[in-house]
């Protein structure tokens, strides 16, 4: 596990090499087809080195939860177990890491009108305004996320909607159930937050350069029906290339806007991480990265 730009995919594909693992990612972004390049999605000759499940799975009009998650995750341990394979799970969604080991009982499934009716108030009061209602309903959800980070405060503000209870207290009556296996759980933090800040910098930068705008514009030709409203369009970067793309802004703003919108995705992130038990912390930012997970890794095994 850790932030975006951390480096967990070189540490997977290295570990594919040295270990008997299938790899399953967890990346609310990495399922949608036809989103490579502001997913920063490994690429082709990464994917035929070190296959992912979970990767390009559904269309980037289709929505994707953790419940849905959980339950493909559940599948596909077992199924590796089977072939004698460790699962090795790998990515940045920390909510579905929590989904996994806790399960999601009692959270409500999605529901369509709530939704366009939190989306209708949103064009009104802005998501900063929705956030500022999520503190009064749910101060404990709300303290854990950024006042632009629309996908969760819609949710947050559903599941109030529809069960009449705060997601916080749904969690916290949440039984946990026990998986039928050792969890290492490897939490790859910044020595320096300052270099993971360039790190994210110079990534969106080579987003840019590689074309993230020309994509977004063949999605908006491919998927007619996408809007800044899809679940897809709301991944960190899209909804700012959309922007771009509708004149809000210019694309030296679009740059800045994407830095920022990474760097408080990576923020929301460590804050998962902080808040989560058991956890072994290493250094993203060491040389000898690679090898100190592969080390923890065989520690644990024998």
């Amino acid at each position: 596990m850790g932030p975006t730009a951390s480096g967990k995919t070189g540490a997977a594909v290295e570990l594919y090499s040295k270990l008997p693992v299938e790899l399953i990612s967890v990346d609310s972004a990495l399922v949608f087809r036809d989103m490579d390049i502001g997913t920063a999605k490994p690429d082709a000759v990464t994917l035929a080195q070190a296959p992912h499940h979970l990767i390009d799975i559904i269309p980037p009009t289709e929505a994707y939860s953790a419940a849905s998650f959980r339950s493909d995750a559940l599948r596909l341990m077992a199924e590796i177990t089977v072939r004698g394979k460790i699962p090795l799970l790998v990515g940045g969604t920390m909510l579905y890491f929590k989904a996994l080991e806790g399960g999601l009982g009692g959270l409500p499934a999605a529901n369509p009108e709530v939704r366009a009716a939190l989306d209708a108030e949103a064009a009104i009061i802005g998501w900063p305004g929705m956030h500022q209602k999520l503190q009064r309903i749910d101060p404990e959800t709300a303290a854990r996320l950024e006042p632009n980070d629309t996908q969760r405060i819609q949710r947050a503000l559903e599941v109030h909607a529809v069960s009449g209870e705060t997601m916080s207290s749904l969690f916290a009556k949440q039984t946990s159930e026990q998986l039928p296996y050792r969890l290492l759980k490897i939490a790859l933090v910044p020595g320096d937050r300052k270099v993971l800040h360039e790190r994210i910098a110079l990534r969106f930068e080579q987003m840019l350069a590689a074309g993230f705008v020309e994509e977004v514009k063949a999605l908006l030709k491919k998927y007619p029906s996408l809007t800044p409203e899809s679940t897809s369009m709301r991944c960190v970067g899209y909804r700012q290339a959309l922007e771009y793309l509708s004149g809000d802004y210019s694309l030296a703003e679009l740059r800045d806007r994407g830095i920022f919108a990474t760097r408080q995705l990576a923020k929301r992130q460590l804050t998962w991480l902080r808040s989560m038990d058991d956890t072994v912390e290493i250094d993203c930012l060491n040389p000898a990265l690679h090898e100190e997970i592969l080390a923890t890794i065989k520690s644990f095994l024998t």
